[in-house]
């Protein structure tokens, strides 16, 4: 799950990590009445949406006075940023972060991941702020310093101290940086984030070590132990489609492509998709309903998949195991008769109950083309949506 920069920094300020003096507006005279609040000379008008390089796409301007928050307000609040992780379609910004401005000094990259080869966190920093890592990583990837923590004992004061000489942090201003560091390794491990990234990380001219933007994703697996993160959960800047895929259990992910598919298994989506690809045809969705899904569950998976306008043929492909073959297909005779099916739909199913599951479709009295193999299936849909 991810949220807004200023919520990341409402968490990081509840741990001691340094962050500027910020307040959200959701219209034009709130960003005024924040900046008038800050008092500061210099003010930053930043868009809050889920995706990174705001910046370039117009979303944050510096304003030296009160009207020049107004304009830059007015003229962001309502537009659609295109940014190179929003996609072609943007994102609309529906609330601003009205920030107090900084005296930088320098600009540097702190970052924490999982790294699933080694089973542990590990934290990365570069004396490269304000660039994506993934740039630094390709052009100067000496410039990128990493310490991996043991999870016994966390991060140690020795490493934060290393990472802070290898990154150039001034020596007068390593203390700040290790208290920084120590900070968000903690936000990091209590609050279940798969990611915490600031970049960039500043020093300024009175003597501080803070966060000038903070991107903070968490394990969606964990959200059952962490209440007070769920909160922040903006459903404005997800897709309709996967809301309603999470509240009855579904995984569901949008793509680009025009043949829904619908599976049990997230290594059979994953080989589903390929499969489809090898065809030449693309994916509209990744959906996996589950091992123990229903037949209540199936229907709202096949009908989330319908309201997809681009969606031009679905293909079912189910190796029942504990999902049985016999429920699947009772879901989709269900949906099929509820939303009125107008495209094409290819039914692989294989496992548990299968003949039941293949005699349930048989005598629907629906268009539905049955397929002998997970290849077969790809193509017959491939073949069908092209025609």
């Amino acid at each position: 799950m991810n949220i807004h920069e200023y919520q990341g920094k409402e968490i990081l300020r509840s741990y001691g990590v340094a962050v500027p003096n910020g307040k959200v507006a959701y219209s034009v005279d709130e960003a005024v009445e924040a900046a008038k609040s800050l008092g500061t000379a210099v003010t930053v008008v930043k868009a809050q949406i889920h995706a990174g390089g705001r910046g370039k796409a117009g979303g944050v301007k510096v304003a030296k006075n009160l009207e020049e928050v107004r304009t830059y307000a007015d003229e962001i609040l309502g537009k659609t940023l295109v940014t190179h992780q929003t996609g072609p379609e943007g994102k609309e910004v529906k609330r601003l972060l009205i920030e107090e401005g900084c005296d930088i000094q320098s600009e540097y990259y702190i970052g924490l991941v999982v790294d699933r080869a080694a089973d542990r966190i590990v934290m990365m920093g570069s004396e490269e702020g304000g660039t994506e890592i993934e740039e630094v990583a390709e052009k100067t990837p000496e410039k990128i310093f990493k310490e991996v923590v043991d999870p016994v004992v966390g991060l140690m004061p020795y490493q934060a101290r290393r990472l802070a000489f290898n990154i150039n942090i001034p020596k007068d201003l390593v203390r700040e940086a290790v208290k920084f560091m120590m900070g968000l390794y903690q936000v990091f491990v209590d609050k279940d984030c798969s990611i915490a990234e600031i970049n960039p990380l500043v020093t300024t001219g009175d003597g501080k070590v803070m966060a000038l933007d903070a991107k903070l994703n968490f394990d969606s697996n964990a959200l059952y132990r962490q209440k007070d993160v769920l909160e922040y959960r903006d459903l404005d800047e997800e897709d309709p489609k996967e809301i309603e895929a999470s509240k009855f259990d579904l995984s569901y992910i949008s793509l680009d492509g025009n043949i829904g598919c619908m599976v049990n298994g997230a290594g059979l989506a994953m080989a589903t998709m390929d499969i489809i690809k090898h065809y030449n045809g693309d994916p509209a969705n990744f959906l996996d309903v589950g091992g123990g899904a229903t037949k209540e569950k199936v229907t709202e998976a096949f009908k989330i998949i319908l309201s997809d306008e681009n969606v031009k043929g679905i293909y079912v492909n189910i190796f029942g195991g504990i999902m049985k073959c016999d429920v699947i297909a009772e879901g989709v005779v269900a949906a099929t008769k509820e939303v009125g099916l107008e495209i094409p739909l290819v039914v692989r199913l294989e496992g548990t109950n299968v003949d039941l599951g293949k005699k349930i479709l048989e005598e629907s009295g629906l268009d539905i083309t049955a397929a002998d193999s997970m290849a077969d299936g790809a193509e017959k849909i491939v073949s069908l949506v092209k025609a």
